[in-house]
């Protein structure tokens, strides 16, 4: 029998988390991140969810969508997803409002499969059990001995992939690859990530030089603003080497844009950007529609779940910063086995923040 489960409440949290170095990527800084909690209320069951966001993310879903979410029934999610839009029409649906929907709507599938006693990769119907998961950090603002430490650690733990970023110094990004190339040894994949910080010609002739060091994946070569200029690097790039970019998509538009463009190799989706796990299902249907792959960006305690449902998923990213803030502040978050992750197996999300944890980190 489907339960009454009319929402009676939805609140919010922020915190502002320091990173535990300095850190870098091809085009910009930063010393912390920021994490924008909701929790909603339905049918004597608490729903959770959370976006990698600004502060004003909490704002927007407590001055606008929470009046949009609050007496609908927690069931159903796309009716809800609707009301989120139209009530962010004359705030602008890209940016801060797709990461406040998201955190919402995360907590709405969360609300859901605790409501019918259900993990939430089985509610949105599971692919597979569990999924690859690649390392991710490298950061430029690393000297090259941390950087390997960091980068074989993963390859010892039996990642099939690490991930490091480059683009601030193309001149020594050279001799750093070759340095991550020789710590981890010829049976790990090694990625580079240059943020957009690069022209196509310049991406170009930094991939030709990667090739040489056995690099198979190259994200964000140029801007995901350049959809020309992605895929002229990804036509005229090494061959065998892949051509990444999505995390920046906020709606199944710009994924739509961007594969129909022929700019990506492999699409980039993150449930705490694009609309939550409502819209990362639209990203895995278009690239399924495309004869593309999905990999999912970030946030790994989300999207171990939005992976094993995800029919296209490859894998996932197991973020340095995320995976730590994670354990940190989370009761249930996953570890990998083999390389590979998989769902708590647990109602919801299996995920409870520590409140009491994260409360020196609140904003």
């Amino acid at each position: 029998m489907r339960p009454e489960a009319p929402i009676t409440d939805v609140r919010t949290a922020a915190y502002v988390i320091p990173t535990d170095a300095p850190e870098s990527d091809g085009t910009i800084e930063w010393s912390s991140t920021g994490m924008v909690c909701v929790w909603i209320e339905a049918g004597g069951e608490t729903g959770f969810g959370y976006s990698y966001a600004a502060p004003a993310a909490a704002q927007l879903v407590d001055g606008v969508l929470a009046e949009a979410v609050k007496g609908r029934t927690a069931l159903d999610i796309p009716a809800i997803g609707a009301a989120m839009d139209t009530a962010v029409r004359n705030v602008g649906r890209p940016g801060i409002a797709a990461m406040a929907i998201s955190a919402v709507d995360i907590a709405l599938w969360d609300l859901k499969a605790r409501l019918l006693g259900l993990p939430v990769a089985d509610l949105l119907g599971r692919a597979r059990p569990d999924i690859a998961a690649y390392g991710s950090g490298g950061f430029t603002s690393y000297d090259d001995e941390t950087l390997c430490r960091q980068l074989s650690a993963w390859a010892a733990e039996g990642l099939f992939a690490v991930k490091m970023k480059v683009g601030r110094e193309p001149a020594r990004d050279r001799a750093r690859v070759e340095a991550a190339r020789a710590a981890i040894g010829d049976s790990c994949e090694l990625f580079v990530d240059a943020n957009g910080a690069h022209t196509p010609k310049t991406a170009l002739a930094q991939g030709a030089a990667f090739a040489d060091q056995g690099v198979t994946w190259f994200e964000e070569p140029v801007t995901s603003d350049d959809l020309d200029g992605l895929r002229t690097v990804r036509e005229q790039g090494p061959p065998g080497m892949t051509i990444a970019a999505g995390e920046y998509g906020y709606s199944a538009w710009y994924f739509r844009r961007m594969l129909e463009a022929q700019a990506v190799d492999v699409l980039q989706a993150d449930a705490t950007r694009c609309g939550g796990f409502s819209g990362f299902k639209q990203a895995d249907a278009l690239t399924a529609a495309h004869h593309l792959p999905l990999s999912a960006h970030c946030a790994p305690s989300l999207h171990v779940h939005a992976c094993c449902a995800a029919r296209n998923a490859v894998h996932l990213e197991w973020f340095h910063d995320h995976c730590r803030i994670e354990r940190m502040l989370l009761d249930g978050a996953p570890l990998t086995h083999g390389g590979r992750a998989a769902p708590p197996d647990a109602a919801g999300l299996g995920l409870t923040l520590k409140e009491s944890d994260a409360a020196p980190y609140e904003v």
